[in-house]
């Protein structure tokens, strides 16, 4: 039985008992890394972290295992208030998937560790550099209490790195983008210029990820909430 008391070892030889190959052989059809995999499904990691509760060092304990359940598990059970740049910069030395940086990068985000955000951009590791435009995704939803100039402080950086024609980080860029026009009406308009600027670059990376973003910055519904009372937008149409 899962207890806040348990150990690493407990929660990982628990995770062993719901092994799953059907499972290890879906979750590589998307993409994740089954190496290490045991085969749980996020939500029912989520349930057991729920059980564990959060415990920071039992969940460095689990990080240390390799196993991709045990991770995690680590990072739906460590303490953001706890969680330092030096412990997230060892963390991500470890990456190796979009699933594990996505999940990170939220724990990142709650733990107020933005200043990372520029280092991990500047690093030439597809998922490190991944984790600073996953970062300002999540920090552009859940976030809602900064104020919308720290978002669109981020879009130089976005320019910057929108040539990065690796598939996980060109998505993570077009993430950022979208989520920083989508936040609100006074991010929108700086926003929606970058991707139009970038929709009209001669390089086929920065113009997918313009062309993407402007397609659903200048939709109907999306204009419609950010501004209400405005006339409907020629691009929605």
């Amino acid at each position: 039985m899962i207890r806040p008391s348990s150990s690493a070892v407990d929660l990982i030889e628990h995770l062993q008992t719901l092994r799953s190959e059907e499972n290890i052989a879906g979750m590589a059809r998307f993409g994740i890394v089954t190496e290490t995999a045991i085969g749980i499904s996020n939500p029912d990691l989520q349930k057991i972290a729920r059980l564990a509760k959060k415990d920071h060092v039992r969940a460095l304990q689990l990080w240390a295992s390799d196993i991709r359940e045990a991770r995690l598990l680590a990072l739906y059970t460590f303490e953001p208030k706890r969680l330092t740049a030096s412990e997230a910069r060892t963390l991500a030395a470890d990456f190796n998937s979009w699933e594990i940086v996505d999940c990170a990068a939220d724990l990142f985000v709650e733990a107020k560790l933005d200043a990372l955000i520029p280092d991990f951009a500047a690093d030439e590791r597809e998922f490190v550099r991944r984790t600073a435009f996953a970062m300002i995704a999540g920090a552009a939803v859940h976030r809602k209490k900064d104020p919308d100039e720290s978002l669109i402080a981020f879009l130089p950086l976005i320019e910057a790195h929108a040539t990065d024609n690796r598939n996980f980080v060109r998505k993570a860029v077009n993430w950022a983008l979208r989520n920083i026009g989508k936040r609100s009406s006074i991010c929108h308009r700086p926003a929606l210029a970058l991707a139009e600027r970038l929709a009209a670059s001669t390089d086929k990376t920065a113009h997918w990820i313009g062309k993407d973003a402007v397609r659903e910055l200048t939709g109907e519904k999306l204009l419609s909430r950010l501004n209400p009372t405005a006339p409907q937008s020629p691009h929605s149409s």
